[in-house]
């Protein structure tokens, strides 16, 4: 946005020094064109030659010359009344004709005076000067709707939406996408919430499999103790010699050895899930500031705590450098944000930072029905979900996951009780 706003001042800036130099440029177009009398001037006193009256110069050609008179040098040495009158009347300007007297010399004789009567072409310079700069302002006016507009209408709604790409890709799916009023996106946006849902759907899904995969090696593990009470059977029948026959005995060794086999089935389909963890979190280690993460926290759940009457308190904090993935953090604070406006009443959310054994550790607290002592000890394992969750939509991994987090990123998080609400505490490097 600051690279387009100094394109918009660029813009003004050209403008103004484009104006300044077109008005300078014009008028001295104007100015020299509006002189080609002087060229006629010129032509004509260049062709005066020998004793010619320059009163019999050819006019019929002349634009702008209109009468040429001429003094000689002889009257202006005369003291006679006569030749007062002359010069009088050279000199007299009786018309609407504007004149140039120029000395005329011939092989360095003074010969006496020549009067040109012209006309100067009807230049109007203030008129071509204001149109060409009400031109150009009208133009620069043109093109500053037009970056106005597309700043409006492209540019700031674009960069508003470029972080939904990389909010996706680390797959952070809560929250709605905002409308933009700009009719260009529409169809976009539109499009990146309906991706949105899909993903968050398909998470869902994934954590449901997760779920019943599970259940699956819980399921394989209560299906071993029918094989293996079975072997305890034969076997202590075979330790009590209760079969007389060989024949038996061999039936019983081939039961065990069949059971034993079931067994090792199921054993080796539990190994095989037991392998794949039921979440595949990557992070990154890296050094940011707390400043930047808290920008990004209040920028996302301000707004959201406003609108749903909430009073969001921040404490005051140092802006020390710590270690870990940030968007990855901001993970963690989106879930520990959306159980508050879950489970919380929506009264207060509070954050605060202090210093413990050179570890910066932040703490969430909101208000609200905190959960029982016994539900108190198993509100980080997966699948979990305490007695004030009940009519409310999830699947109980979302502090599962904030500890997977900031342990893979050698932190920690905490768990608080008190009378008026829950709080967590998570501690960074």
């Amino acid at each position: 946005m600051k690279k387009y706003d100094r394109l918009i001042l660029f813009s003004l800036v050209l403008y103004i020094l484009t104006a300044i130099g077109t008005g300078y440029g014009v008028y001295g177009v104007t100015a020299e064109s509006g002189k080609e009398y002087k060229i006629e001037i010129n032509r004509l006193y260049n062709s005066l030659s020998g004793d010619e009256d320059p009163d019999r110069l050819n006019l019929r050609s002349c634009k702008y010359v209109k009468n040429v008179a001429w003094l000689p040098a002889g009257v202006l040495s005369e003291a006679s009344r006569s030749a007062r009158e002359k010069i009088d009347e050279f000199y007299e300007q009786g018309n609407l004709l504007k004149t140039e007297i120029r000395p005329w010399y011939e092989e360095g004789d003074f010969k006496g005076f020549v009067r040109f009567d012209y006309v100067e072409p009807d230049v109007n310079y203030r008129r071509i000067i204001w149109i060409t700069q009400i031109c150009l302002a009208l133009m620069e006016g043109f093109l500053l709707a037009v970056l106005f507009y597309l700043r409006s209408q492209l540019v700031r709604p674009f960069q508003r939406m470029s972080g939904l790409p990389h909010e996706l890709a680390m797959g952070h799916l809560k929250g709605t996408v905002t409308e933009e009023k700009s009719r260009f996106f529409g169809n976009f946006l539109w499009g990146i919430g309906q991706l949105k849902d899909t993903l968050d759907t398909s998470k869902k899904r994934e954590l449901k499999l997760q779920k019943e995969k599970k259940l699956l090696l819980l399921s394989l593990s209560h299906d071993i103790k029918t094989p293996l009470n079975t072997i305890k059977l034969y076997g202590r029948a075979l330790e009590e010699e209760l079969y007389p026959t060989g024949e038996q005995k061999k039936h019983a060794a081939r039961q065990i050895e069949k059971k034993a086999d079931e067994i090792e089935r199921y054993v080796e389909e539990i190994m095989k899930n037991a392998r794949e963890d039921i979440l595949d979190i990557q992070v990154r280690k890296e050094e940011f500031y707390l400043t930047d993460l808290m920008d990004k926290v209040l920028d996302t759940y301000r707004e959201k705590c406003s609108i749903r009457m909430t009073d969001l308190t921040v404490g005051k904090f140092e802006n020390r450098l710590i270690i870990g993935d940030p968007e990855r953090t901001m993970e963690v604070f989106e879930n520990l944000f959306e159980n508050a406006f879950k489970y919380g009443d929506g009264r207060r959310i509070e954050i605060t930072f202090y210093e413990e054994d050179y570890r910066q550790l932040i703490r969430i607290f909101n208000t609200g029905s905190p959960v029982t002592d016994t539900e108190f000890n198993h509100v980080f394992e997966s699948f979990f979900r305490a007695g004030n969750s009940e009519g409310k939509q999830g699947n109980g991994l979302g502090l599962y996951i904030c500890r997977e987090i900031m342990r893979k990123m050698d932190g920690e998080i905490f768990a608080e009780k008190s009378v008026d609400g829950m709080a967590f505490v998570l501690v960074f490097r």
